[in-house]
């Protein structure tokens, strides 16, 4: 004969004179919604550092080729300092672009998972908070909490990634276009000595 009792916590099971305790089936939900979490989550971290490094590569492989068009003209550092800012106008343009797109991605999960409910709280969400800020007042179901958490991760990551690119590129502009910008040509500080027996080097006279 089985007897069974509930309570807040667990579920006791008693056969005979043995009482087994079985988990509820809220522990059973919570660790459900915790692999979900997980899955999604690490899924979507993936995907946008994944996107994040092909954009970088692009504008690697741009800024070289820029790089290299500009260190052929051989302009003068008037012309080169605000040639190289509008170039970093334009990379810092793009990384903000890159950074949209992923948390849109992330804002169409929780709209396709059913964390929010409507497009404009879900990419208000996802931008605060992989931005770090978390002053929406927006809050993800319960079930799907663990995501923002994930996503904040994944934008201090990503971040990361945006703030060391920057720092190289403008690294590398500073030593290559400012510190070695080619001079204007000199005259020689030893010329050539004359030699009297070579004809070049006798001066001319006027003989008439």
């Amino acid at each position: 004969m089985l007897i069974g009792c509930c309570y807040a916590g667990d579920i006791t099971v008693q056969t005979g004179g043995l009482a087994v305790a079985k988990p509820t089936f809220g522990k059973l939900a919570t660790g459900t919604a915790l692999l979900d979490n997980w899955t999604w989550g690490l899924s979507l971290i993936a995907l946008t550092i994944a996107i994040h490094a092909t954009g970088v590569t692009f504008m690697v492989s741009v800024l070289h080729s820029f790089r290299v068009r500009l260190g052929s003209r051989n302009l003068g550092l008037p012309h080169v300092i605000p040639i190289v800012i509008a170039a970093f106008t334009a990379m810092g343009l793009l990384l903000a672009m890159l950074h949209g797109i992923e948390a849109a991605f992330w804002a169409a999960a929780y709209l396709w998972l059913g964390a929010l409910d409507s497009p404009g709280a879900a990419i208000l969400y996802s931008v605060d908070t992989m931005a770090t800020r978390g002053a929406s007042g927006l809050m993800l179901q319960p079930h799907w909490q663990m995501m923002g958490a994930l996503e904040t991760a994944d934008g201090m990551l990503l971040f990361g990634i945006s703030t060391a690119f920057i720092f190289t590129v403008m690294q590398f502009y500073y030593q290559h276009l400012v510190l070695q910008h080619p001079a204007a040509p000199s005259k020689p500080d030893n010329p050539r000595p004359i030699d009297p027996s070579a004809p070049e080097d006798l001066p001319s006279r006027d003989h008439r």
